[in-house]
């Protein structure tokens, strides 16, 4: 479904001490949310942006009930894990790894990492929450032990509501991350240079 079909950028991964893995959103693809990388403090980082097939992870909107988002989304979810599995054998620690994404890549992106929670460099999410038509803490595991999380957001956002992204703020939180949830009125469906001002701030330069 998601094979594992990376475009890479930054420094080498055989000399590089940080990884950043760019989930795309619905109808993007990896060179666009590659392109992003130009806008942030990850010179030092080599950079990973997979590709989802058909340009979407999951067929259908992120609040619609988890069944009808299969078998898609377990694939996305499997190819994330899978690559982890293989930076780790490189030697390259989850402290080392961080992850970000946008709109439908941004709720993948905090999907598995609640789903898998541990000490990351840092988690980026812009416009995104956890998956499903509702939450349940119970699916969730582990310890982010600080790990910073930075999730931006427009109120109201046609596609993802603020409720869910409040919602899956207290979750991660519970769940040991160190969250910064930033609403901004109006904003429309985009990243703001705001959002990547504080995503630098936060997150990279930490």
């Amino acid at each position: 479904m998601h094979p594992e079909r990376i475009v890479t950028g930054g420094q080498p991964l055989t000399t590089a001490t940080k990884v950043l893995l760019m989930l795309h959103g619905r109808g993007g693809n990896a060179q666009d949310i590659l392109s992003l990388a130009q806008q942030l403090d990850v010179d030092d980082f080599a950079l990973l942006a997979p590709q989802a097939t058909g340009h979407s992870w999951y067929p259908y909107s992120f609040l619609a009930p988890q069944a009808q988002n299969q078998p898609a989304l377990s694939s996305a979810l499997a190819m994330l894990g899978g690559l982890l599995q293989k930076l780790e054998a490189q030697g390259i620690s989850r402290k080392s790894i961080y992850l970000l994404g946008f709109s439908q890549g941004a709720c993948l992106t905090l999907e598995f990492a609640a789903q898998n929670a541990d000490r990351y460099g840092g988690i980026v999410a812009f416009t995104g929450g956890l998956i499903g038509n509702q939450l349940d803490p119970g699916k969730y595991h582990g310890d982010f032990a600080g790990t910073p999380v930075f999730i931006g957001t427009s109120d109201p956002d046609f596609h993802v509501p603020v409720e869910r992204v409040q919602a899956s703020t207290a979750l991660l939180k519970s769940l040991g991350a160190s969250v910064t949830e930033k609403i901004y009125p109006n904003r429309g469906h985009t990243i703001s240079q705001d959002e990547i001002d504080l995503a630098n701030t936060l997150i990279f330069k930490a």
